[in-house]
C-alpha cells in the first residue's frame, strides 16, 4: 500500500509539474530541472550562478526548477517541460531511453582535469558504534547488511540504488543461500525478504539523515550529495572506516543532528553526473553555445562553481586540483547501462 501510494503521490507531482508554463529555448526562456539532492535551499546560490553562465551564452532567461522525487526530474526533461536538467547517470540513461532526443552536455572532470578521475562515490554507511559488526580484521565486508533495515535513496539514483544493488547481488549470489538474489527483490522488506525493511530517502540527504535518525541500520548515499552537511572526523575520505560527522552548523535536513557520526562500510567509484539537454527543444547553435560556455576557463576557475575547499560557499562541485566542465557523449555511460544485464 505505501509503495502503491508513493507511485501515486509521485504520477501527482508530474503531472502538476508537467502543467507548468514551462517554456522551451525557442521562446527566449531555458528551464533548468534539478534533482531533489540538487534543490535545497543550501545551493540556491551555486543553481544561480550556473543559471548565470547560461544566460549570458545563451541570451536566454534561465528557469529553476527544483524537484522533490527523481521521477519528477526524469520526466520533465524527457517530455520536453525542460530544457536542460543536472541528472545522476542511472536518471539520465532512463531519461534517453524515454526519449532518445535527451542528450549528454558536460560532466565535471576528476582532479586531472579529465575523464580518467571523473567520478564520486557510492557510500555504504553504519552508525558510529555499530562498525564493528563490518569488521573482518583489517578490512570491512558487508554480509551483516542481511536482515538489517536498510535506506536507499530512489530507484533512479545512480549511488543510492543501482550501484549498491548490483554490489549487494554480486556479492551475494556468490552464497548458495542468496544465489537467486535480484535487484528488484531489494527494493521491498519484510518477512522472508533480504531486508527486514527498507527505506527510500527520495534524495541522497533523505536516505543519510534515515541512517541518523535511527529508521535505518544501513544506508546508501553520496560523498557529493551530503559534502555541505558532514565533515571527516577519523580516517582516510572515501576509504572503508572513515567516520563523518554532522557540522555543527549543518542545515536542513541534518540540522537536528549536529555532531552524529556514521561511518563507512563500503566505498564504489561511480561516473560523474552529467549536465543534459533535450534536443527536441534546444536548437544545436544554442547547445554549442552552451558547451562552449560549460567548459571554458571562466566555469572551471569560478569559486562558486568549483568551490576551492577553505570556502565556506555552499556549492555543487569541489575544486581540488585541475577540475573543469569536459564535453561528453552517451556512450561514456555504457558501464551504467552494464549493471542491468
Amino acid at each position: 500500500m505505501k509503495k502503491a501510494l508513493t507511485l501515486i503521490m509521485a504520477c501527482v507531482f508530474v503531472a502538476i509539474f508537467s502543467g507548468c508554463s514551462l517554456n522551451s529555448a525557442g521562446s527566449g526562456t531555458i528551464s533548468v530541472a534539478w534533482l531533489p539532492n540538487e534543490s535545497g535551499a543550501d545551493v540556491s546560490a551555486a543553481r544561480e550562478e550556473l543559471g548565470k553562465i547560461i544566460e549570458e551564452s545563451t541570451g536566454k532567461k534561465v528557469e529553476h526548477k527544483t524537484t522533490t522525487d527523481y521521477i519528477i526530474a526524469v520526466e520533465a526533461i524527457a517530455n520536453g517541460n525542460a530544457d536542460l536538467a543536472f541528472l545522476g547517470p542511472q536518471s539520465y540513461i532512463e531519461a534517453h531511453d524515454k526519449n532518445a532526443k535527451v542528450l549528454p552536455l558536460v560532466v565535471p572532470s576528476g582532479k586531472s582535469g579529465t575523464l580518467d578521475d571523473a567520478v564520486y562515490h557510492s557510500w555504504l554507511a553504519v552508525k558510529k558504534g555499530n562498525g564493528e559488526a563490518y569488521k573482518d580484521g583489517d578490512s570491512f565486508k558487508i554480509d551483516n547488511i542481511a536482515g538489517k533495515k536498510f535506506s536507499f535513496v530512489s530507484t533512479s539514483s545512480t549511488s543510492g540504488f543501482k550501484v549498491p544493488s548490483s554490489g549487494i547481488v554480486n556479492y551475494f549470489t556468490k552464497m548458495d543461500q542468496y544465489k537467486d538474489l535480484t535487484a528488484e527483490e531489494l527494493m521491498e522488506g519484510g518477512s522472508g525478504k533480504f531486508f527486514s525493511e527498507v527505506l527510500f530517502g527520495n534524495s541522497h540527504q533523505g536516505s543519510a539523515v534515515n541512517l541518523i535518525s535511527g529508521k535505518a541500520d544501513v544506508a546508501a548515499f553520496c560523498d557529493s550529495c551530503v559534502k555541505n552537511y558532514v565533515e571527516l572526523a577519523e580516517g582516510e575520505e572515501n576509504k572503508p572506516g572513515a567516520v563523518y560527522q554532522v557540522k555543527a552548523d549543518a542545515e536542513e535536513p541534518f540540522n537536528a543532528f549536529p555532531g552524529e557520526q556514521f561511518v563507512l562500510v563500503s566505498v564504489t567509484p561511480v561516473l560523474n553526473s552529467p549536465f543534459v539537454v533535450n534536443t527536441e527543444k534546444v536548437d544545436q547553435a544554442t547547445v554549442d553555445k552552451l558547451i562552449e560556455a560549460f567548459t571554458s576557463d571562466e566555469v572551471a576557475n569560478n569559486p562558486k562553481i568549483f568551490v576551492p575547499k577553505d570556502s565556506e560557499f555552499s556549492g555543487l562541485f569541489s575544486k581540488s586540483g585541475d577540475e573543469k566542465m569536459l564535453k561528453v557523449e552517451d556512450e561514456w555511460f555504457n558501464p551504467i547501462r552494464e549493471l542491468s544485464k
